[in-house]
């Protein structure tokens, strides 16, 4: 059987390389990871695609639809947040962050992970379409 190679200058397929995202995309990208942490619920909301898909360590797991804005993990916003060993990569319209984050709340332990957050550019601006997060011990 013959694979199937799409037209030249076709966005998809496996020899598509990544691309460097303009500074003001990269710049919009981060402020808005930074503001997902830091900013109200409504934010977030405003900033997610419907149906996107978060997961969490243990309890919270994977969530999805309206389970997110329950979970207080993503209800509850972080009052200080700092994001190390940054990068991102973007192949089209699709985006990919990754970095270290050491984030604080009242009341709460800190919170020490690895992220990664996926976002989709549309005609309204990037939305987030997954997020995780992965305890850094």
């Amino acid at each position: 059987m013959k694979p199937v190679t799409p037209p030249a200058g076709s966005p998809k397929g496996p020899g598509r390389k990544p691309e460097s995202p303009s500074p003001r995309d990269e710049a919009a990208l981060w402020d808005m990871e930074e503001r997902f942490w830091t900013g109200g619920a409504d934010s977030a909301r405003q900033m997610t695609a419907s149906g996107a898909i978060f997961v969490f360590p243990y309890p919270a797991g994977i969530l999805r639809g309206d389970a997110l804005w329950r979970e207080k993990d993503v209800a509850q916003r972080w009052r200080s947040v700092v994001m190390s060993e940054r990068t991102l990569t973007r192949t089209g319209d699709v985006a990919v962050l990754a970095y270290r984050v050491s984030a604080e709340r009242g009341g709460d332990p800190s919170c020490e992970a690895l992220c990664t957050s996926t976002y989709l550019k549309d005609d309204t601006g990037w939305l987030r379409l997954t997020h995780q997060q992965t305890p850094a011990l």
